[in-house]
Protein backbone atom coordinates (compact mmCIF):
# COMPACT_ATOMS: atom_id res chain seq x y z
CA UNK A 1 0.00 0.00 0.00
CA UNK A 2 1.19 3.20 -0.87
CA UNK A 3 0.66 6.69 1.07
CA UNK A 4 -2.61 8.63 0.67
CA UNK A 5 -0.93 11.74 -0.50
CA UNK A 6 -2.67 15.00 0.98
CA UNK A 7 -2.19 18.64 -0.01
CA UNK A 8 -3.51 21.11 2.38
CA UNK A 9 -4.90 24.14 1.10
CA UNK A 10 -5.83 26.72 3.88
CA UNK A 11 -4.92 30.36 4.36
CA UNK A 12 -3.81 30.18 7.81
CA UNK A 13 -0.21 29.64 8.05
CA UNK A 14 -0.68 28.28 11.91
CA UNK A 15 -3.51 25.77 10.62
CA UNK A 16 -1.67 24.47 7.69
CA UNK A 17 1.12 23.71 9.99
CA UNK A 18 -1.26 21.80 12.69
CA UNK A 19 -2.91 20.18 10.23
CA UNK A 20 0.50 19.26 8.23
CA UNK A 21 1.29 17.76 11.78
CA UNK A 22 -1.23 15.85 12.55
CA UNK A 23 -1.13 14.29 8.70
CA UNK A 24 2.41 13.86 8.84
CA UNK A 25 2.34 11.56 12.31
CA UNK A 26 -0.49 9.00 11.11
CA UNK A 27 0.85 6.24 9.30
CA UNK A 28 -0.48 5.68 5.48
CA UNK A 29 -0.43 9.53 4.80
CA UNK A 30 2.07 12.06 3.13
CA UNK A 31 1.57 15.33 3.15
CA UNK A 32 2.42 16.13 -0.38
CA UNK A 33 2.34 19.77 0.19
CA UNK A 34 0.59 22.75 1.34
CA UNK A 35 -0.71 26.27 -0.49
CA UNK A 36 -2.34 29.37 1.09
CA UNK A 37 -5.34 29.55 -1.67
CA UNK A 38 -6.52 27.61 -4.65
CA UNK A 39 -4.33 29.22 -6.96
CA UNK A 40 -1.28 28.21 -5.54
CA UNK A 41 -3.25 24.52 -4.89
CA UNK A 42 -3.51 24.06 -9.08
CA UNK A 43 0.15 25.00 -9.47
CA UNK A 44 1.27 22.46 -7.41
CA UNK A 45 -1.30 19.98 -8.60
CA UNK A 46 -0.11 20.84 -12.25
CA UNK A 47 3.42 19.26 -10.70
CA UNK A 48 2.09 16.20 -8.36
CA UNK A 49 -1.84 15.52 -8.26
CA UNK A 50 -2.74 14.24 -4.49
CA UNK A 51 -5.04 11.50 -3.75
CA UNK A 52 -6.52 13.70 -1.06
CA UNK A 53 -7.47 17.69 -0.75
CA UNK A 54 -7.60 18.72 2.64
CA UNK A 55 -9.76 22.24 2.06
CA UNK A 56 -10.53 25.36 3.55
CA UNK A 57 -13.96 27.05 2.13
CA UNK A 58 -13.35 30.66 3.04
CA UNK A 59 -10.18 31.63 1.54
CA UNK A 60 -8.93 35.01 -0.35
CA UNK A 61 -8.95 35.01 -4.75
CA UNK A 62 -11.04 31.79 -5.12
CA UNK A 63 -13.07 30.73 -2.34
CA UNK A 64 -13.17 26.46 -1.74
CA UNK A 65 -16.47 26.28 -3.19
CA UNK A 66 -15.64 27.71 -6.78
CA UNK A 67 -12.21 25.50 -6.53
CA UNK A 68 -14.15 22.41 -5.34
CA UNK A 69 -17.01 22.79 -8.44
CA UNK A 70 -13.76 23.46 -11.28
CA UNK A 71 -12.07 20.18 -9.70
CA UNK A 72 -14.97 18.25 -9.77
CA UNK A 73 -15.61 19.50 -13.53
CA UNK A 74 -11.83 18.70 -14.36
CA UNK A 75 -10.99 15.86 -12.35
CA UNK A 76 -12.64 14.46 -9.37
CA UNK A 77 -10.52 14.35 -6.25
CA UNK A 78 -11.83 13.36 -3.11
CA UNK A 79 -11.47 16.34 -0.61
CA UNK A 80 -12.31 16.89 2.94
CA UNK A 81 -13.63 20.72 4.11
CA UNK A 82 -11.78 21.89 6.74
CA UNK A 83 -14.39 24.48 8.51
CA UNK A 84 -15.18 26.50 10.94
CA UNK A 85 -17.58 25.80 13.89
CA UNK A 86 -19.55 28.78 12.87
CA UNK A 87 -23.05 29.23 11.37
CA UNK A 88 -22.20 31.18 8.23
CA UNK A 89 -19.18 27.95 8.08
CA UNK A 90 -22.18 25.22 8.39
CA UNK A 91 -23.73 26.88 5.54
CA UNK A 92 -21.23 26.83 3.23
CA UNK A 93 -19.65 23.43 4.39
CA UNK A 94 -23.33 22.21 3.28
CA UNK A 95 -22.72 23.79 -0.10
CA UNK A 96 -19.26 21.87 -0.40
CA UNK A 97 -20.67 18.51 0.38
CA UNK A 98 -23.52 19.42 -2.69
CA UNK A 99 -20.89 20.46 -4.77
CA UNK A 100 -18.75 17.06 -4.05
CA UNK A 101 -16.74 17.66 -1.48
CA UNK A 102 -16.72 14.14 0.70
CA UNK A 103 -16.78 14.80 4.30
CA UNK A 104 -16.00 17.75 7.00
CA UNK A 105 -13.73 18.05 9.65
CA UNK A 106 -13.95 21.10 12.00
CA UNK A 107 -10.52 23.68 12.16
CA UNK A 108 -8.75 24.81 15.13
CA UNK A 109 -10.29 28.19 16.22
CA UNK A 110 -8.07 28.74 19.30
CA UNK A 111 -6.46 26.17 21.05
CA UNK A 112 -4.26 24.27 18.69
CA UNK A 113 -2.33 21.81 20.90
CA UNK A 114 -5.75 20.48 22.45
CA UNK A 115 -6.82 19.94 18.24
CA UNK A 116 -3.73 18.32 18.20
CA UNK A 117 -4.49 15.74 20.62
CA UNK A 118 -8.37 15.52 20.27
CA UNK A 119 -9.10 16.22 16.92
CA UNK A 120 -6.13 14.91 15.04
CA UNK A 121 -7.83 11.25 14.97
CA UNK A 122 -10.97 12.61 13.40
CA UNK A 123 -9.04 14.28 10.53
CA UNK A 124 -6.87 11.55 9.79
CA UNK A 125 -9.99 9.07 9.50
CA UNK A 126 -11.37 11.52 7.55
CA UNK A 127 -8.41 10.96 5.15
CA UNK A 128 -8.25 7.80 4.69
CA UNK A 129 -11.98 7.25 4.43
CA UNK A 130 -12.08 10.28 1.69
CA UNK A 131 -8.87 8.31 -0.22
CA UNK A 132 -11.40 5.17 -0.32
CA UNK A 133 -14.68 7.23 -1.68
CA UNK A 134 -15.74 5.93 -4.84
CA UNK A 135 -16.04 9.26 -7.06
CA UNK A 136 -18.34 8.14 -9.51
CA UNK A 137 -20.48 7.55 -6.66
CA UNK A 138 -20.15 11.02 -5.18
CA UNK A 139 -20.91 12.53 -8.89
CA UNK A 140 -24.04 10.86 -9.72
CA UNK A 141 -25.57 11.28 -6.00
CA UNK A 142 -25.08 14.97 -6.46
CA UNK A 143 -26.94 14.74 -10.27
CA UNK A 144 -29.80 12.62 -8.77
CA UNK A 145 -30.39 14.79 -5.97
CA UNK A 146 -30.42 18.04 -8.45
CA UNK A 147 -32.66 16.36 -10.76
CA UNK A 148 -34.61 14.73 -8.27
CA UNK A 149 -38.25 16.81 -8.67
CA UNK A 150 -39.71 19.28 -5.71
CA UNK A 151 -42.77 17.68 -5.10
CA UNK A 152 -45.76 20.31 -5.21
CA UNK A 153 -48.23 20.67 -2.21
CA UNK A 154 -51.32 18.58 -3.86
CA UNK A 155 -49.20 15.27 -3.25
CA UNK A 156 -50.19 16.35 0.73
CA UNK A 157 -52.94 14.62 2.60
CA UNK A 158 -56.01 16.73 3.46
CA UNK A 159 -55.86 17.55 7.33
CA UNK A 160 -57.22 15.31 9.74
CA UNK A 161 -55.56 11.99 7.85
CA UNK A 162 -53.56 11.76 10.75
CA UNK A 163 -56.30 10.88 13.18
CA UNK A 164 -55.95 7.29 11.99
CA UNK A 165 -52.79 6.87 13.41
CA UNK A 166 -52.07 3.62 15.24
CA UNK A 167 -50.34 2.64 18.27
CA UNK A 168 -48.55 -0.01 15.79
CA UNK A 169 -46.66 3.03 13.87
CA UNK A 170 -43.64 1.92 12.12
CA UNK A 171 -40.39 3.69 12.69
CA UNK A 172 -37.32 3.86 10.27
CA UNK A 173 -33.46 4.15 11.83
CA UNK A 174 -30.93 4.97 9.70
CA UNK A 175 -27.66 5.46 10.30
CA UNK A 176 -25.12 6.78 8.13
CA UNK A 177 -21.25 8.43 7.76
CA UNK A 178 -18.99 9.34 4.52
CA UNK A 179 -21.12 10.14 1.47
CA UNK A 180 -24.55 10.35 4.05
CA UNK A 181 -25.56 13.51 3.21
CA UNK A 182 -25.87 13.34 -0.27
CA UNK A 183 -27.44 9.83 -0.15
CA UNK A 184 -29.57 10.84 2.79
CA UNK A 185 -30.87 13.98 0.72
CA UNK A 186 -31.79 11.33 -2.46
CA UNK A 187 -33.75 9.04 -0.19
CA UNK A 188 -35.62 11.79 2.01
CA UNK A 189 -36.71 13.57 -0.80
CA UNK A 190 -38.42 10.56 -2.56
CA UNK A 191 -40.76 10.15 0.38
CA UNK A 192 -44.23 11.71 0.40
CA UNK A 193 -45.56 13.55 3.10
CA UNK A 194 -47.07 9.91 4.73
CA UNK A 195 -44.59 8.21 5.58
CA UNK A 196 -43.16 6.15 8.61
CA UNK A 197 -41.40 8.66 11.32
CA UNK A 198 -37.95 8.57 11.05
CA UNK A 199 -34.74 8.91 13.05
CA UNK A 200 -31.28 9.39 11.74
CA UNK A 201 -27.80 9.52 12.82
CA UNK A 202 -25.01 11.01 10.08
CA UNK A 203 -21.76 11.61 11.23
CA UNK A 204 -21.51 15.13 11.40
CA UNK A 205 -19.44 17.65 14.01
CA UNK A 206 -21.92 19.60 16.50
CA UNK A 207 -23.64 23.22 14.22
CA UNK A 208 -23.34 21.17 11.45
CA UNK A 209 -26.47 18.93 11.67
CA UNK A 210 -29.00 22.03 12.72
CA UNK A 211 -28.04 23.14 9.43
CA UNK A 212 -28.21 19.91 7.08
CA UNK A 213 -31.71 19.31 8.75
CA UNK A 214 -32.96 23.15 7.84
CA UNK A 215 -31.40 22.50 4.36
CA UNK A 216 -33.15 18.88 4.09
CA UNK A 217 -36.76 20.93 5.69
CA UNK A 218 -36.56 23.05 2.31
CA UNK A 219 -35.55 20.67 -0.34
CA UNK A 220 -38.10 17.81 1.29
CA UNK A 221 -42.10 16.75 1.49
CA UNK A 222 -41.64 15.39 4.67
CA UNK A 223 -40.48 17.72 7.96
CA UNK A 224 -37.02 17.35 8.36
CA UNK A 225 -35.30 18.65 11.60
CA UNK A 226 -32.29 18.49 14.34
CA UNK A 227 -33.79 16.57 17.46
CA UNK A 228 -34.14 18.33 20.43
CA UNK A 229 -35.03 16.59 23.44
CA UNK A 230 -38.37 14.92 24.06
CA UNK A 231 -39.49 15.36 20.56
CA UNK A 232 -42.49 13.02 19.31
CA UNK A 233 -41.30 10.84 16.20
CA UNK A 234 -44.58 11.25 14.28
CA UNK A 235 -45.33 9.63 10.64
CA UNK A 236 -44.47 12.69 8.15
CA UNK A 237 -41.16 13.31 10.23
CA UNK A 238 -37.45 13.10 10.29
CA UNK A 239 -35.67 13.45 13.15
CA UNK A 240 -31.87 13.90 12.77
CA UNK A 241 -29.40 13.70 15.89
CA UNK A 242 -27.29 16.69 16.74
CA UNK A 243 -23.71 16.91 15.80
CA UNK A 244 -21.80 16.18 19.54
CA UNK A 245 -24.84 14.12 21.39
CA UNK A 246 -26.79 10.60 21.53
CA UNK A 247 -29.91 10.05 20.32
CA UNK A 248 -31.67 6.80 21.77
CA UNK A 249 -35.68 5.86 20.28
CA UNK A 250 -38.02 5.43 24.04
CA UNK A 251 -41.92 4.38 24.06
CA UNK A 252 -43.87 6.31 26.01
CA UNK A 253 -47.46 5.00 26.19
CA UNK A 254 -48.51 4.82 22.60
CA UNK A 255 -46.20 7.44 21.25
CA UNK A 256 -42.12 7.44 20.68
CA UNK A 257 -40.01 10.12 21.26
CA UNK A 258 -36.28 10.68 21.40
CA UNK A 259 -33.77 11.42 24.32
CA UNK A 260 -31.24 13.49 23.35
CA UNK A 261 -27.94 12.86 25.72
CA UNK A 262 -24.49 13.48 27.04
CA UNK A 263 -21.90 10.69 27.09
CA UNK A 264 -18.30 9.30 25.49
CA UNK A 265 -18.01 8.64 21.74
CA UNK A 266 -19.51 4.85 20.86
CA UNK A 267 -17.40 3.42 18.10
CA UNK A 268 -15.68 6.56 18.21
CA UNK A 269 -18.76 8.41 17.45
CA UNK A 270 -20.94 11.03 18.89
CA UNK A 271 -23.93 10.47 17.87
CA UNK A 272 -23.47 7.08 17.11
CA UNK A 273 -25.33 4.52 15.36
CA UNK A 274 -24.79 1.86 17.24
CA UNK A 275 -26.59 3.48 20.30
CA UNK A 276 -29.86 5.04 17.96
CA UNK A 277 -30.22 1.47 16.47
CA UNK A 278 -29.73 -0.32 20.65
CA UNK A 279 -32.75 1.85 21.57
CA UNK A 280 -34.40 0.85 18.51
CA UNK A 281 -34.19 -2.89 19.23
CA UNK A 282 -35.44 -2.23 22.86
CA UNK A 283 -38.26 0.21 22.26
CA UNK A 284 -39.82 -0.37 18.63
CA UNK A 285 -38.00 -4.49 18.33
CA UNK A 286 -40.61 -5.61 15.15
CA UNK A 287 -42.09 -2.62 14.73
CA UNK A 288 -39.06 -0.68 13.08
CA UNK A 289 -37.21 -1.16 10.04
CA UNK A 290 -33.29 -0.45 10.39
CA UNK A 291 -31.27 0.85 7.28
CA UNK A 292 -27.29 1.40 7.24
CA UNK A 293 -25.72 3.47 4.84
CA UNK A 294 -22.68 4.88 3.16
CA UNK A 295 -20.09 5.21 5.61
CA UNK A 296 -15.91 4.51 7.32
CA UNK A 297 -15.93 2.15 10.03
CA UNK A 298 -18.44 -0.30 11.38
CA UNK A 299 -20.44 2.13 13.28
CA UNK A 300 -24.22 0.77 13.59
CA UNK A 301 -23.25 -3.10 12.48
CA UNK A 302 -23.47 -4.38 16.10
CA UNK A 303 -26.88 -2.11 17.05
CA UNK A 304 -28.63 -3.22 13.86
CA UNK A 305 -27.48 -6.70 14.68
CA UNK A 306 -29.50 -6.01 17.81
CA UNK A 307 -32.51 -4.86 15.92
CA UNK A 308 -32.75 -7.82 12.94
CA UNK A 309 -32.70 -10.35 16.56
CA UNK A 310 -35.17 -8.23 18.02
CA UNK A 311 -37.52 -8.65 14.70
CA UNK A 312 -36.76 -5.74 13.07
CA UNK A 313 -36.63 -5.47 9.33
CA UNK A 314 -33.22 -4.52 8.40
CA UNK A 315 -31.54 -3.44 4.90
CA UNK A 316 -27.89 -1.98 3.71
CA UNK A 317 -27.46 0.22 0.94
CA UNK A 318 -24.99 -2.17 -1.77
CA UNK A 319 -21.20 -1.54 -2.47
CA UNK A 320 -22.26 0.11 -6.01
CA UNK A 321 -24.14 2.74 -4.65
CA UNK A 322 -21.60 3.59 -1.57
CA UNK A 323 -19.38 6.67 -1.39
CA UNK A 324 -17.64 4.43 1.05
CA UNK A 325 -18.82 0.62 1.50
CA UNK A 326 -17.66 0.30 5.20
CA UNK A 327 -20.45 0.31 7.91
CA UNK A 328 -22.81 -1.57 5.65
CA UNK A 329 -20.07 -3.94 4.65
CA UNK A 330 -19.39 -5.06 8.30
CA UNK A 331 -23.19 -5.03 9.28
CA UNK A 332 -23.50 -7.50 6.21
CA UNK A 333 -20.57 -9.39 7.83
CA UNK A 334 -22.46 -9.61 11.12
CA UNK A 335 -25.03 -10.82 9.49
CA UNK A 336 -27.17 -7.89 10.36
CA UNK A 337 -28.51 -7.11 6.78
CA UNK A 338 -31.40 -8.90 5.36
CA UNK A 339 -30.98 -7.67 2.60
CA UNK A 340 -28.70 -5.01 0.66
CA UNK A 341 -30.37 -2.25 -1.80
CA UNK A 342 -29.14 0.87 -3.98
CA UNK A 343 -29.56 3.71 -2.87
CA UNK A 344 -32.34 4.54 -5.52
CA UNK A 345 -34.68 2.05 -3.73
CA UNK A 346 -34.04 2.79 -0.58
CA UNK A 347 -37.05 5.28 -0.32
CA UNK A 348 -39.82 2.98 -1.94
CA UNK A 349 -38.86 0.24 1.12
CA UNK A 350 -39.25 2.99 3.64
CA UNK A 351 -42.91 3.12 2.21
CA UNK A 352 -43.01 -0.73 2.30
CA UNK A 353 -42.79 -0.83 5.82
CA UNK A 354 -46.24 0.94 6.55
CA UNK A 355 -48.36 -1.09 9.06
CA UNK A 356 -45.43 -4.00 8.74
CA UNK A 357 -46.97 -6.59 11.55
CA UNK A 358 -45.42 -9.57 12.43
Amino acid sequence: MTDIKVLIVDDSAVVRQVLSASLSQASGIEVIGVAVDPVFAMEKMSKQWPDVIVLDVEMPRMDGITFLKKLMAERPTPVVICSTLTEKGAKTTLQALAAGAVSIVTKPQSNLRQFLTESADELVQAVKAAAKANMKRVLSTRTAVEAAPRLSADSILPAGAAAMARTTESIVAIGTSTGGTQALEQVLRGLPRVCPGIVIVQHMPEKFTAAFAERLNQVCEIEVREAVQGDRVIPGRALIAPGGRHMLLKRNGAQYQVDIVDGPAVSRHRPSVDVLFRSVARSAGSNALGIIMTGMGDDGARGLKEMRDAGAKTLGQDEDTCVVYGMPREALKLGAVERELPLEQIAAAILGVRGHHR
